[in-house]
């Protein structure tokens, strides 16, 4: 990514953290934190990828209120970033605290597996 790509996509996760916690009513989304973002080239496009505490359900729903919210996030992303156009807006579920959950796991029960000598 080029400096402003890398610019935008930071400001687009502040500000996005922002408007979970102050600015969205829908209660779903406010276990969900902004983790990672990555904007094209010609910033026509951010990818968004959004952790969620909870089990799979809660996850689920709050992507769905995030997903509910689309257009009102990308409305107050144009107000607030003062872009020439705003990105087009993808939201993905980032399973990486579980995945890493679950590899601790595995090494636990392959360490618990030996014997000390």
């Amino acid at each position: 990514m080029s400096q402003r790509t890398e610019r935008v996509a930071d400001q687009i996760r502040i500000e996005l953290s922002e408007l979970f916690q102050r600015q969205v009513r829908d209660p779903r989304v406010r276990l969900a934190s902004v983790t990672r973002v990555e904007v094209s080239r010609d910033l026509g496009l951010a990818r968004i990828w959004i952790s969620v505490l909870g089990d799979e359900s809660q996850r689920l729903a709050a992507m769905d209120g995030i997903e509910h919210a689309r257009g009102f996030l990308r409305s107050q992303l144009a107000r607030r970033l003062n872009l020439r156009v705003t990105p087009e807006l993808r939201f993905e579920l980032d399973r990486g605290a579980e995945h890493l959950r679950e590899i601790s796991d595995l090494l636990d029960k392959l360490g618990g597996g030996q014997q000390e000598s």
